[in-house]
Parts: C-alpha cells; sequence; structure tokens
C-alpha cells in the first residue's frame, strides 16, 4: 500500500503541474484574461459541436458537453487530458498497427461462415462482421461458478506446459494464489518453457513494486508491465488491460472473472462469500485468445516475427460440433463498443428469459432501454448484483437505476452472501457470454476487455444451474427496497451525470 501511495502522490503531482501551467498563463496574460476567456469559450463550443455530430452514444458524451459549456477552460484541459485521445499514444498506435496485422491469423472458415448464415444466427454475424474474431465448433468447455473450483484446474494445466505458457491480467497480488502459480513458473522456466506474464499497472498499483517485472526476469520470466503509470499522462490512466487470459502450449486456453489474488479463491475475502466464475476452453477457439494475449504483448516490445508457430492444430477442424464459441476482445480502439453491442444484441434476442450477473451496474441509455424493453415485451429479466459491495460510491451509482429498472419489470436480485464479480449474461437456455466485461463505462468504453460467447454449447446447463443456484443465495429486491430519500436520489444523479468521465 505504501508503494502505491508514492506512485499515485508522483502522478497526482504531475497533473497539478498540468493545471497549474494553463494557471501561469492567465496569470502572465492576465490583461488579456478577456480576450483568452472568450477564445476558449469558443474553442469550447467547436469542441462541443464536434461531440454533438460525431457521437453514437450521446449519453456518455453528454458529461463532457456539460463540464466544457459551464467552465471552458477547465472542462477543455481536462477533455484534452483525459479524453480519448489516442493520436499521443504511442503504446495505443502500436496496439492499433498490431490487430491490423495480425488480422490475416483470424481467417473463418467460409464452410462455417455459410451455416451460420443460413441459421440466421445473428449475434454470431454481428462478431464476425465487426470484429476480426472467428467462431469454431470443435470446443470443449469447462465452466466454474467459483474461483477456488477455477484455482486447482489452472494448476494443474500450467504443470502440464511443455513450451509455452501465457498469462494476461488485470491484478497480480502477492498471497497463496499468486504464490501457488508463480512456483509453477519458475520451475517450467528453469525447465525452457516460454513463460510470459502481463499485468496491469494501475491495477496491481497498490500489491506490486514498480520493479516487479524485474524481480521476475530473475526467474527467467518475461514480463511487461502494461501501461505503466506516468505523472504526465494524467491519474486516470483510463485505458487499463482488464483482460484475464491464460494459454498454456496452444492447448488449453483459461478465462472469467478471477484475478490473481486470494479473494477471488475465498482466501481473506472481506467482503463474504466472492462470488465468482472461470471458464477453460480446449479447442481451436483458443487461438483467438492467443491472438489477443500477443497483440498487446508484440505492441510493447516487439519480440515475434512468426506467432503461427505458437498455434495447435487440433483434430476434426471444424467438422466436430459441439455448439459456436468466439472468444473476442474489447479495446477502447474500437469504432464499435463492442462490449456493449454484444450485451444489447443478447438482450433483444432473448425471448424467455435474461439472466446477468454483475459487480457494477452504471449503463448508458441504449442498454436501459434495451433491458426495459425486454421486459415489456415478457423476458424475464434478472440481474444479480452484490449484497456487500467493494466500492460504495460506486454501488451508490449501482443502486441509482433500480428503481427505473424495477418499474418496468426487471428483476433485481442482490447476492446475500456477499460480492458478485461474475460479469456473465444468459439466455434461453441457448446463448452466454463469459469474460471480463462488467456492464460499466470503464469496461464497455474504456478498458481492454475480452468475452467468450457461446450459442448451442452443452455447458450453458451449468451456467443455468449457477444462476439457478445463486438466485437462491439472493434477496430479490421489491418496491420498498428500490425507494430513495431525497438527498440520497440527488446524490445519486449526481453521480450519475459525470459517471461516464471516470
Amino acid at each position: 500500500m505504501l508503494n502505491a501511495i508514492k506512485r499515485a502522490v508522483i502522478v497526482i503531482l504531475g497533473v497539478i503541474l498540468q493545471f497549474g501551467f494553463s494557471i501561469m498563463i492567465r496569470l502572465f496574460f492576465y490583461k488579456y484574461l478577456g480576450i483568452i476567456t472568450l477564445m476558449y469559450s469558443i474553442i469550447s463550443v467547436l469542441i462541443v459541436l464536434g461531440i454533438l455530430k460525431d457521437s453514437t452514444r450521446l449519453s456518455s458524451d453528454l458529461p463532457w458537453v456539460i463540464l466544457i459549456l459551464i467552465f471552458p477552460i477547465f472542462g477543455t484541459i481536462l477533455l484534452i487530458t483525459l479524453g480519448r485521445n489516442y493520436s499521443k499514444s504511442k503504446l495505443l498506435k502500436n496496439i492499433f498497427e498490431y490487430e491490423e496485422k495480425y488480422n490475416k491469423y483470424l481467417v473463418q472458415e467460409d464452410e462455417l461462415k455459410k451455416e451460420i448464415d443460413d441459421k440466421k444466427l445473428d449475434n454470431i454475424r454481428y462478431l464476425i462482421n465487426r470484429t476480426n474474431y472467428f467462431v469454431s465448433t470443435n470446443n470443449e468447455i469447462t465452466y466454474y461458478n467459483f474461483g477456488e473450483k477455477f484455482y486447482p484446474e489452472l494448476l494443474k494445466e500450467l504443470k502440464k506446459a511443455e513450451k509455452f505458457i501465457f498469462m494476461e491480467y488485470f491484478i497480480i497480488n502477492k498471497g497463496v494464489m499468486w504464490n501457488g502459480i508463480l512456483d509453477i513458473l519458475k520451475e517450467k522456466a528453469a525447465q525452457g518453457v516460454d513463460v510470459r506474464v502481463l499485468y496491469d499497472d494501475m491495477g496491481s498499483i497498490a500489491m506490486l513494486s514498480a520493479n516487479y517485472s524485474k524481480e521476475l526476469a530473475k526467474y527467467g520470466i518475461k514480463c511487461i508491465t502494461f501501461n505503466k503509470l506516468s505523472p504526465f499522462r494524467g491519474i486516470f490512466m483510463n485505458n487499463r488491460d482488464h483482460r484475464k487470459i491464460t494459454v498454456i502450449d496452444g492447448k488449453v486456453a483459461f478465462s472469467g472473472g478471477v484475478n490473481l489474488s486470494d479473494e477471488y479463491i475465498n482466501v481473506n475475502s472481506n467482503l463474504g462469500i466472492w462470488k465468482d466464475n472461470g471458464i477453460k476452453i480446449v479447442g481451436d477457439a483458443i487461438w483467438n485468445l492467443t491472438v489477443m494475449f500477443l497483440t498487446l504483448w508484440n505492441a510493447n516490445i516487439n519480440e515475434d516475427k512468426d506467432i503461427t508457430k505458437f498455434k495447435y492444430d487440433f483434430e476434426n477442424n471444424g467438422k466436430n460440433n459441439k455448439g459456436y464459441v468466439i472468444p473476442y476482445g474489447v479495446a477502447p480502439l474500437h469504432k464499435d463498443l463492442i462490449g456493449e453491442d454484444v450485451y444489447i444484441n443478447m438482450i433483444n434476442s432473448a425471448k424467455n428469459y435474461l439472466y446477468i450477473m454483475t459487480p457494477y451496474l452504471i449503463i448508458d441509455t441504449d442498454m436501459l432501454n434495451s433491458l426495459c424493453r425486454a421486459a415489456k415485451r415478457g423476458v424475464d429479466v434478472r440481474i444479480i448484483v452484490p449484497g456487500i459491495p467493494d466500492k460504495k460510491v460506486v454501488y451508490t451509482q449501482t443502486s441509482s437505476f433500480f428503481k427505473v429498472l424495477h418499474e418496468n419489470g426487471v428483476k433485481i436480485y442482490k447476492y446475500t452472501n456477499g460480492f458478485v464479480h461474475s460479469k456473465v449474461f444468459l439466455s434461453d437456455d441457448v446463448r452466454a457470454v463469459v469474460g471480463t466485461i462488467n456492464m460499466d463505462y470503464r469496461s464497455l468504453y474504456l478498458h481492454f476487455e475480452n468475452g467468450i460467447y457461446m450459442e448451442n454449447v452443452d455447458e450453458i446447463k451449468e451456467i443455468f444451474k449457477d444462476f439457478e443456484s445463486t438466485f437462491k443465495d439472493s434477496k430479490k429486491l421489491d418496491d420498498k427496497d428500490v425507494k430513495t430519500g431525497f438527498i440520497k436520489n440527488l446524490w445519486q444523479s449526481i453521480l450519475r451525470l459525470f459517471a461516464p468521465l471516470f
């Protein structure tokens, strides 16, 4: 924690210097303050008009519009400091270039694409058309309804590694879980296995030292700290790597909501029972996750000239139909908001029921209206949220949506045993998404995320059982539960207004 405080202070000082520089300019040219203010006002109006003209998600852009119009100078500086200005980020430009470069490795089989078109599987067609990730049918899927069930399987498969281990996580925290993994990684690296670890700097700032990658290097483990905090790039550093991916020899892969920290396996959890999920893939779909990992890895250090060496060829490619699986990536570089669109497509296509688990519920009007419309047309829409929140301010924003959802027929459940960290969508015993994508602005708009879309996959039955069990451990909110007083309602409204900024 002391390390996190030190690094946060440096970043805060950098932000203060940025704003201080602007104030100094105003003081130095105080005689021309009126002209400067007028110029800022004109520029601000032009910026607002540009935002409105190009906006496809006005609810997320509206806070910027209000802030800039009320505080032209401060709002403009904040937009420049925190806004989506990718042109100044060498790393983000590199990631975009590698995504384009690696498209040739993600080729959709024509026969399978025709099958999907003929069956009019629109949710899959969207992913194929709007991303470069391919769908496959030759996969074995295993779903884990708690982190402590996921963890032993992860260790077992890591011990089998012979060629390479790729791990990409938002949080790594020293403790029982990470120590168990690290012991295996050290052993495998000593055997000559190519071991690579990529973790997010902000996500692990309170747990790891700034030089932790060098510590791992001593054991022969390659490590990259993603998007390292810098004093002059803003304290919020919005574009974080929130993915959770492990790929082992191209033969098996893991994903889901579980980070590498003890609370995720219910060791030393201070939020009651930590409800999370994991998923294992054996089959062709692994290649999507492998390319996803290598895109971010090589955008940082450009290590691999030929990535096909990491692809494992499974037998019966495309012939062994066990349902459709398509792991996909979400990035702030994408023109389409893939994470949100996949969720909205699932909401719109639901006919009988739609079940959701999410730790956060901070959504825009598109998502909100889709949920309400689904409930109005008779779909049984249920959303499970934490009973014990991890962040009170964020939970206040989450609870601000309860009343309108409840009034429109959406059923809200609180997980009374503790904290829900799972990010799972399930509809009609047919479709499911399991991954890292929360229902909040950070995941849907700002982060690098990953999800696994499944249709007509047998393991969906296990996901349904998980929901059934979790509903029993949850309280369904009634009219009284969703009511709020005047002060709380006002506070929620303020938080809702500026939620897209942060």
